[in-house]
């Protein structure tokens, strides 16, 4: 577990959190800021909102940025492109091959047109999730000898998959495959990602990156995912004969609660939305006053966090999205 402050001083003059690289991320060499930020594309927004936003994080010192094509088709990457400018050589960055099983270099090249980039850190196969899938891509000539030859090509420098499935990824460590890994943990995911997945990329040097945090938005409001507000009951009769005055508020966890989780189990990165200010700033907090949590704490908030995501829909990040 990090004893050390995971961020440093708040810069008086700007008062920005500056958070400080703590970790080498896998065998990379590249020494990662515990935070980093996915995707926070919107169509809605206009394109400068979004890298303002982007590029608020980053002058934080998050140094971890994650995008794909397949978010908002493109628009993600497009943000990303901006926002790393001037700054690209002191973040890691990492797009993914969302069209599995179709060639991997033209998918790269498209992508690295989009971010104006000569290169990424890192390139992973995007929801890798089937395990035929991924025998396919492990075979001689599949996508796996393909984005090797784009890290020879200097186009990408290390590869790795981002799964929601265990087992794939026990089998994409354990072949030597990957150089990061990218999967859920949180309060509430499969706890096979936790028991088995993350001491396995540890002891493999592989780097762990990952997501889920909050649930998809699940564990903190009443959503069934990210911005999907739940359909509620209108207001009305109830069977007990009295009126439905209020629609109820579900069960939920708060940002520190899930983040001090996340940060207890210790990856080499938590990879949050920060899709606004203010969320950042609820994050940012929630790390600066990060202490980790007792086994008592940590049975605690697992317990509530299955009350949280109920009547909230699918976790499609678990082998059993309905369990």
């Amino acid at each position: 577990m990090p004893s050390e402050s995971l961020i440093s001083k708040i810069d008086e003059t700007t008062q920005v959190r500056r958070f400080s690289p703590r970790r080498e991320l896998g065998h990379t060499g590249f020494i990662a800021s515990a935070l980093g930020s996915g995707d926070l594309a919107d169509r809605s927004l206009p394109l400068e909102t979004c890298v303002a936003t982007l590029r608020r994080a980053i002058d934080a010192g998050l140094n971890v940025v994650d995008t794909a094509p397949g978010y908002e088709e493109g628009y993600s990457e497009q943000i990303v492109g901006q926002a790393v400018r001037g700054v690209r050589d002191r973040l890691f960055i990492v797009s993914k091959i969302d069209d599995l099983l179709d060639p991997v270099a033209p998918q790269i090249e498209a992508s690295l047109r989009r971010l104006e980039l000569a290169y990424t850190d890192a390139f992973v196969f995007h929801g890798l999730s089937d395990m035929t899938i991924f025998e396919q891509l492990a075979a001689p000539g599949g996508g796996f000898d393909q984005l090797a030859k784009c890290i020879q090509a200097g186009k990408t420098r290390f590869g790795g998959i981002s799964s929601h499935h265990p087992d794939v990824l026990k089998a994409a460590i354990e072949a030597g495959l990957c150089d990061i890994v990218m999967f859920p943990v949180g309060p509430f995911v499969d706890e096979r990602y936790i028991t088995g997945i993350l001491p396995l990329a540890k002891a493999r040097g592989v780097g762990s990156i990952c997501f889920k945090t909050f649930g998809a938005g699940k564990l903190l409001g009443d959503t069934a995912g990210y911005n999907q507000p739940l359909q509620l009951r209108p207001r009305g009769k109830l069977s007990s004969g009295g009126v439905d005055d209020a629609v109820a508020v579900l069960p939920r966890l708060t940002v520190s609660e899930c983040l001090h989780y996340t940060l207890t189990l210790d990856p080499d990165v938590a990879l949050l939305g920060l899709s606004f200010p203010n969320e950042q700033d609820q994050a940012f907090a929630a790390a600066q006053s990060f202490r980790p949590l007792t086994p008592e704490e940590m049975a605690e908030l697992r317990t509530r966090a299955v009350e949280a995501r109920q009547d909230k829909g699918p976790c499609w990040w678990n082998p059993d999205p309905n369990a």
